[in-house]
């Protein structure tokens, strides 16, 4: 059965982002269609999958971090206004069984993902 899941690593912090907001949206040709909208926990991570069972379908998706906000509430030295305030990644899925891990590695001037596993 397919499924979704993310994390995201504070590489200024060197560990874990813990409640940094994840929205997430299905794209319909023009139409953003919201998913959900979660924080994440300790591990930097989504407490469940973002899609698992009934609700995994294949298509296009955009997942926002919204690092900006996370580390200003840290504290983490950064522009007035952030360089990176909500970072989208749109990604397609369409393995019907896949497993998509959408890591998100970031500071407040920089950023990088890959499919994960």
């Amino acid at each position: 059965m397919g499924r979704l899941s993310t994390h995201i690593l504070d590489t200024v912090n060197g560990g874990p982002a813990k409640g940094v907001r994840i929205t997430l949206h299905r794209l319909d040709g023009a139409v953003r269609v919201p998913i959900s909208d979660v924080l994440t926990n300790a591990d930097g991570r989504t407490d469940a999958p973002l899609l698992a069972g009934e609700s995994y379908a294949a298509g296009t998706y955009e997942l926002a971090f919204h690092v900006g906000d996370y580390f200003q509430a840290r504290g983490t030295a950064q522009a007035s206004q952030p360089f990176l305030n909500v970072v989208p990644i749109r990604f397609t899925m369409s393995e019907p069984d896949g497993h998509y891990h959408v890591p998100l590695l970031a500071s407040p001037w920089s950023y990088s993902t890959y499919r994960g596993s």
